[in-house]
């Protein structure tokens, strides 16, 4: 029984530390995911500071790590496929999950509007693609998106060079410092303006991290011990000012002191890497790889996960202990959507994730017993075949 697909991902050439690095961001992400899925329900969430102490500590450089991944990828990308590959692969990878799972969150929350005044509209529909913030965690999708495109065609049209896109990446994030101290809110492009330096950066980066050579230099407890000192450092810093009760919450950093913020991501970031690479030499926590393949799938579906599990433990079970609340609906929205993609892969149902039919995927799961009813499904049908022979 593989319910994780840990024997096809493992066999497959990949770059390990970054899966690593996905794994581990996707992780924390969640932390802070299962925070708001906990936060409003009648919870002593206060009884327990350590938990928000966690989550404020951890939310600096969740997320612009994705992006400095991405742009570690774009180069290869448009060398093998051009512009018009690499962009299709965007939609049908990061755009159309986008549609298709921000359609299902956003119908589940309409049809629970009358029971928890959640505030979803029609709109909602119309805010994944113009405001995406409307909808919680989906900006990440959209911002993704099109970050990505803009860069493939200002690289491969109009020739501009890493060095440039990040120096116009550092323009647009200093627009959106600007945009957060001031209020202002124009949708979608705010994210893009905050993000694109990140994705540029990675490209920037990319000939040095993807270098074989260098593996083994970046593998280094000299460069890991250092940086781990500092990360703690700083995050213990900036966690002090963001924890303080105010109107932004774990984000009075980002919006106050935006280029404070920015050093702060960087900082994390970097250590996040690093450790990556040690994770890699020693083939160490080689679940964080599983997880880390897929990521984009769990994030698609994560906050819907969690709801459920919030509910079953305190509609059902009548669990109230927040610790155990938090460890349950915390390892639910990792574990469940990596059970329910394989699953969708192994029962037709790939479209939830994509419109073009990932074949090797598909066609290895066809011929792999990975759940137990699986299993258990073969060993009959051999059991019937033995005593057809038999009979005969």
């Amino acid at each position: 029984m593989d319910p994780f697909n840990s024997q096809y991902i493992l066999k497959e050439k990949r770059w390990l530390w970054i899966d690593y690095d996905k794994g581990i961001s996707i992780i924390l992400v969640g932390f802070g995911h299962c925070y708001l899925t906990l936060n409003g329900h009648g919870l002593a969430l206060s009884s327990y500071p350590f938990i928000n102490y966690i989550n404020t500590l951890l939310y600096g450089f969740r997320m612009p790590l994705f992006f400095i991944i991405s742009g570690l990828l774009v180069g290869k990308s448009l060398n093998k496929k051009g512009a018009g590959g690499y962009i299709g692969d965007r939609v049908n990878n990061i755009l159309y999950p986008l549609f298709v799972w921000g359609t299902i969150q956003i119908t589940i929350q309409l049809l629970a509007v009358r029971f928890t005044n959640n505030g979803t509209t029609s709109l909602n529909y119309l805010y994944l693609i113009t405001d995406p913030r409307q909808n919680g965690h989906f900006w990440y999708l959209n911002a993704l998106f099109f970050i990505g495109c803009y860069y493939a065609l200002l690289k491969s049209k109009l020739k501009v060079s890493p060095v440039a896109q990040l120096f116009f990446g550092f323009i647009l994030y200093s627009a959106s410092a600007y945009f957060k101290l001031n209020g202002l809110n124009f949708g979608f492009l705010n994210d893009i303006c905050e993000y694109y330096v990140f994705f540029a950066l990675g490209d920037v980066i990319s000939k040095i991290m993807l270098a074989e050579g260098n593996i083994e230099r970046f593998s280094s407890w000299k460069i890991f011990l250092p940086l781990i000192c500092v990360f703690a450092v700083v995050q213990y810093y900036f966690t002090g000012d963001n924890i303080k009760p105010t109107a932004f919450g774990i984000q009075y950093t980002e919006y106050n002191h935006p280029f404070l913020f920015l050093f702060e991501a960087l900082i994390g970031c970097v250590t996040s890497v690093s450790f990556s690479f040690l994770l890699q030499k020693y083939r160490a926590l080689t679940f964080l790889r599983i997880v880390g393949y897929h990521s984009l799938f769990i994030y698609c579906m994560q906050i819907i996960v969690m709801s459920i599990a919030r509910i079953v433990c305190m509609n059902v079970l009548h669990l109230y202990y927040v610790p155990a609340l938090v460890l349950i609906v915390w390892t639910s929205g990792i574990i469940l959507p990596i059970f329910f993609y394989n699953f969708c892969l192994k029962y037709n149902l790939w479209w939830l994730y994509t419109y073009k039919k990932p074949v090797k995927q598909v066609e290895y799961m066809k011929v792999s017993s990975i759940f137990w009813f699986d299993r258990n499904k073969k060993l009959l049908e051999k059991k019937e075949e033995e005593a057809l022979l038999n009979t005969n």
